[in-house]
């Protein structure tokens, strides 16, 4: 379904290398998302070049920056579509990772997925901000992402909290990424973080895109998260 070549080049680029097996499962995660998309709302987004660059290449340009190692622990927040967690799984499949949503029929494309290109991940149905004090996961993972799922701010509340010291929020923004930093200064430093990284760049189709590498430097206090209503009403 999936232009390989460009994908394969695009990755590349990145310093990436997709083997057979690789491209195979994103071809068929590909398949799969324009499928489930004609009843589950997943994305917007269905031409198979622009699945290529927005969702796929998006998710992997962390990688340019973080090395992934084998057995390390990822969450993904408010997956949705699985991104950029599936990509990440994709790419480096001895990840251990945990997609994170609200809504039930997304985890079901999910799993769909996972079982489809024979890779190994957990599925958990939860709200964000009750994962983040469960004492099963809490400051656990080595890694969280979130991708266009809120404001820093409040994606700071929900994610910092399941990192643990020395691991690493990896948030993908898009253009206003810049604005968002400047608003979630205090977010970041209240909840044990520290910037490590902040990159602007644009995707080979144009689009302007910023990632944000917050480290976890001190534990977040034990007060946070709060209730999500707080949390959208009254960010940090």
């Amino acid at each position: 379904m999936i232009n390989d070549e460009l994908l394969k080049e695009e990755a590349q680029k990145l310093g990436v290398h997709l083997n057979y097996y690789a491209i195979d499962r994103f071809d068929v995660y590909a398949e799969r998302l324009v499928r489930w998309n004609e009843h589950v709302n997943l994305t917007a987004i269905t031409e198979p070049d622009d699945i290529v660059i927005k969702h796929f290449i998006d998710s992997l340009y962390p990688l340019r920056f973080i090395h992934m190692e084998k057995g390390k622990k990822l969450i993904d927040v408010g997956t949705g579509g699985g991104f950029p967690g599936l990509p990440l799984l994709i790419a480096n499949p001895e990840l251990e990772v945990n997609f994170v949503d609200s809504i039930g029929k997304k985890l079901g494309f999910i799993k769909d997925v996972l079982r489809n290109t024979g890779l190994i991940g957990q599925a958990t149905h939860i709200r964000a901000e009750e994962i983040g004090r469960d004492a099963e996961h809490r400051e656990s993972y080595d890694f969280a992402t979130a991708r266009a799922v809120a404001p820093l701010n409040v994606l700071c509340e929900y994610c910092l909290p399941l990192v643990k010291v020395g691991g690493f929020f990896v948030s993908l923004k898009g253009s206003t990424g810049n604005e968002e930093l400047h608003q979630a200064r205090t977010a970041i430093k209240t909840l044990g973080g520290a910037l490590e990284q902040f990159e602007e760049y644009t995707l080979p189709n144009g689009d302007k895109r910023t990632l944000i590498i917050i480290k976890k430097i001190s534990q977040t206090p034990t007060k946070y998260p709060r209730k999500s209503k707080k949390i959208d009403t009254r960010p940090l």
